[in-house]
């Protein structure tokens, strides 16, 4: 089975072209900039992959949490490659993307700026508690009270030791793993919080066409 992974929940996208458990090749992307670009290194990917997109026989895509703005653009991006060649679109967490592999108690923590994080903790990669939202501070309690005697191993963008972000590859392979459900016409990215639209104007942005009323 031929998956193109990709996941765009932070400033570094991951890109990548699986034939099974095989990668045929990874790349990492500057996904602060258009649409275009990102379309032109997943494009570069395929290529070296040998593999054309109408080849794909499924899409995966981080759904996040993440940049609002990032995961749109990925989530967007996937469900055009996805709808163009006629295959399934698959999401997971871009936080158990981080998660990954690793073995032990694992805290994935990305930037959720505003002095916020969002945080999930895994065991075995299996999910220990629902995903969050919450201030740099109060992630070591909250963590303390679910790994117990367990050593924590902390990966992401954030808190972390060194920096990472997720990849294409573990995408890939978490949704290969997974329910495999296609989410190319419905699915939609994992925000967790508000957007600061929702927030600052809780009734609708001023001067809004207001949907008619049933």
């Amino acid at each position: 089975m031929k998956l193109l992974g990709l996941d765009t929940a932070t400033l570094t996208s991951g890109i990548a072209v699986l034939d099974g458990e095989r990668v045929l090749a990874e790349s990492r992307h500057d996904a602060s900039g258009r649409t275009a670009d990102l379309l032109v290194a997943i494009d570069a990917t395929c290529k070296r992959a040998g593999v054309l997109p109408g080849e794909l026989d499924a899409v995966a895509v981080g759904a996040g949490p993440g940049s609002f703005t990032g995961l749109r653009i990925g989530m967007a991006t996937a469900k055009g490659i996805a709808f163009a060649a006629g295959k399934p679109l698959w999401a997971v967490s871009s936080l158990a993307a981080l998660a990954w592999n690793l073995p032990g108690f694992v805290v994935a923590v990305l930037d959720a700026r505003k002095g916020e994080v969002y945080a999930g903790c895994y065991r075995d990669g299996l999910l220990v508690d629902v995903e969050r939202v919450l201030a740099p501070t109060a992630v070591a309690p909250w963590v303390a009270g679910l790994a117990g005697e367990d050593t924590i191993t902390y990966v992401g963008d954030l808190l972390a030791p060194e920096v990472t972000t997720p990849s294409g590859v573990a995408v890939a392979r978490l949704a290969l793993a997974g329910l495999r459900v296609d989410v190319v016409t419905g699915g939609a990215p994992t925000y967790i919080r508000k957007a600061e639209a929702e927030v600052m104007y809780p009734d609708g942005v001023p001067g809004a066409m207001r949907r008619p009323e049933k």
